[in-house]
């Protein structure tokens, strides 16, 4: 799999995201905390932008009658219904067999690459 640079790293300011043209693909990245993360800019569920959902946190598990909030900024929600995702992982919160694609995301100085 070969690298495609996409442009610079400061183009995408942290907490933020970028959608870019990748081989014919809309691929979106993600910045939390320095960290870079690809997605495929499709959403499995039903096939929205997910570039196009909030970025947010979620529930924590937590004991009866607590409510815990974590994970701030690093869940994106489905523009469509609201299935979340670990920016992270690119894992649903809901379910276990679900997941955006992802890619990595390759970072050479102050430019950005994404493997395909």
């Amino acid at each position: 799999m070969a690298v495609h640079p996409v442009g610079k790293a400061d183009q995408i300011p942290e907490g933020r995201h970028r959608v870019f043209d990748v081989l014919g693909k809309s691929v979106v990245i993600y910045n939390i905390q320095g960290q870079y993360f690809a997605f495929l800019n499709y959403c499995p569920h039903q096939g929205a932008a997910i570039c196009r959902g909030e970025v947010c946190g979620t529930n924590l598990p937590s004991g009866v009658y607590e409510y815990a909030f974590g994970k701030e900024g690093e869940i994106v929600r489905c523009p469509w219904h609201g299935w979340e995702f670990d920016i992270k992982t690119g894992k649903s919160l809901v379910r276990n067999d679900m997941r955006l694609r992802r890619y990595e995301v390759v970072v050479t100085g102050d430019m950005l690459g994404v493997r395909i």
